[in-house]
């Protein structure tokens, strides 16, 4: 297909794959957070806006939460399918790890989900809260094995080789490894933003066509405070990672920033824009600022670290991708930053709800922390290469032994049946958001010809009226 090798047709696919499910599972994270806080809130104040605003999300969290347990499955047959050698190799970190998550974060969320979901009018409120804080925790406890094992295999530790097999020797080393801190509280705190923005977007886009109610506002109050307060953090925490992968993985940082060599005596600049060419070595048409390169990542004016040129070509990852999506992801969430001091000044002004060009940005940046987050993954998994567990393990030596054939029509299905399947959920995700929360809003009430019904699934929580009008009360 196009050229492309068994090889990089399976990367594509484990790319693809990955793409759609990294989507859901952020947002899970981030709306069961919410959710918490939106019941808490209610608990606490009584007011009711809270509740409603509840009863709106929870359906959007049931829907969205099938498709993250869907994308997922299809994800763990792939270690098996087209990384087999992978799975030989280092099946006794990955596999532990991910039974762990199972163990742990499914277990949890399942106990705990259908009270959740249909346990409003059933249980008492708070056994209630308690559902909806289980289930919240049982997202970052999922988020919290998952980085565990993918940041191992960038910054392996506690393992030996023995007879080509990895062997663990210290498992507090091989789950807490020196990147999993920064990976996990970066990603939990990407998920974060993510929502907000989602609930931002939503707010701004009803309040644009004249849908104005208190649930609307606090939708927007909230997401923006959120922002206000997390974006900072995430520009900080971004550093931290950014100075250990320097410390573990200087190859990646020396292709994000497109550093190819070091002059003697002399700082490194920061690349804002160009094209790094890997064939040439070099950098076309680049943007520079002197020493602001060194300055970032040494804390020192002049300091130096290594460039793409002392690494051997076959073990640079590509500058080409990674340098433009690393771009990407801090740029947005520099206009993340920015659009939150400007709701700060317009709600200081009085203006927050009905500034247009501030709701039009608003709904515009809705899909950004999605496009971020995966601009980041995207830097993270590519930065990595050549290696499928960095310095034990070559990619190339981690597929499976599938045809060129074979990987053009598997990958050919796989994105046939995601867009049909996740483009129908999504499209339905958004009616959901598109409809807007009512006054007084219920949990629809189960049919009178069945009074013994259970739901059995989390879709049975959204409801069948997807298509009727908003309520602009």
């Amino acid at each position: 297909m196009f050229g492309l090798t068994a090889l990089e047709l399976a990367r594509i696919q484990f790319g693809f794959t990955v793409s759609f499910h990294i989507i859901f599972p952020a947002i899970t994270i981030g709306l069961g957070s919410y959710l918490a806080v939106l019941e808490g809130l209610w608990l606490w104040t009584k007011q009711t806006v809270y509740k409603d605003l509840y009863f709106f999300w929870v359906k959007v969290f049931a829907v969205n939460f099938a498709m993250g347990v869907v994308s997922g499955l299809v994800m763990a047959y792939q270690f098996g399918t087209n990384w087999s050698y992978y799975s030989a190799f280092a099946g006794s970190i990955t596999g532990p790890l991910l039974a762990y998550e199972v163990l742990t974060a499914f277990f949890l969320e399942a106990g705990f989900l259908g009270v959740m979901l249909f346990g409003w009018n059933r249980v008492g409120p708070g056994l209630h809260f308690l559902s909806t804080l289980m289930v919240a925790l049982g997202t970052l406890i999922s988020a919290t094995w998952i980085l565990a094992s993918n940041s191992w295999m960038q910054t392996p530790q506690g393992f030996e080789v023995v007879d080509g097999v990895v062997v663990p020797v210290n498992w507090f080393s091989v789950i807490f490894n020196p990147s999993f801190p920064y990976r996990l509280v970066h990603m939990t705190l990407a998920a974060y933003l993510t929502t907000a923005l989602l609930v931002s977007a939503s707010a701004a886009w009803h309040l644009l066509r004249g849908d104005d109610n208190d649930r609307l506002r606090t939708m927007l109050s909230m997401a923006m405070w959120m922002i206000l307060a997390v974006a900072p953090i995430q520009i900080f925490v971004g550093d931290l990672h950014g100075l250990n992968t320097l410390k573990y993985q200087p190859a990646k940082i020396a292709a994000i920033e497109a550093h190819w060599e070091n002059k003697p005596g002399q700082g490194v600049p920061l690349v804002l824009f160009g094209w790094p060419d890997m064939a040439a070595e070099a950098t076309h048409y680049a943007v520079e600022i002197p020493n602001l390169g060194s300055f970032i990542l040494t804390r020192e004016w002049n300091g130096q670290f290594p460039a793409l040129k002392e690494f051997a070509p076959e073990d640079r990852p590509n500058s080409t991708v990674v340098f433009w999506s690393f771009r990407v992801m801090v740029g947005l969430g520099l206009l993340m930053l920015l659009l939150a001091l400007w709701a700060l000044w317009l709600r200081w002004r009085g203006r927050l709800y009905d500034t247009r060009a501030f709701l039009h940005l608003a709904t515009w940046m809705g899909p950004a922390g999605l496009v971020a987050i995966l601009a980041g993954w995207f830097t993270t998994e590519i930065g990595r290469q050549p290696w499928i567990v960095y310095g034990a393990m070559r990619t190339k030596d981690a597929v499976s032994n599938h045809s060129t054939l074979t990987m053009s029509i598997t990958l050919g299905v796989f994105v046939v049946v995601y867009v049909f399947v996740f483009g129908i959920g999504t499209r339905y995700m958004l009616k959901l958001i598109g409809k807007g929360p009512d006054n007084n809003e219920e949990v629809p009430p189960e049919k009178d010809s069945q009074p013994h019904r259970r739901p059995a699934r989390p879709l049975s929580a959204a409801p069948d009226d997807v298509d009727a009008q908003p309520s602009t009360s």
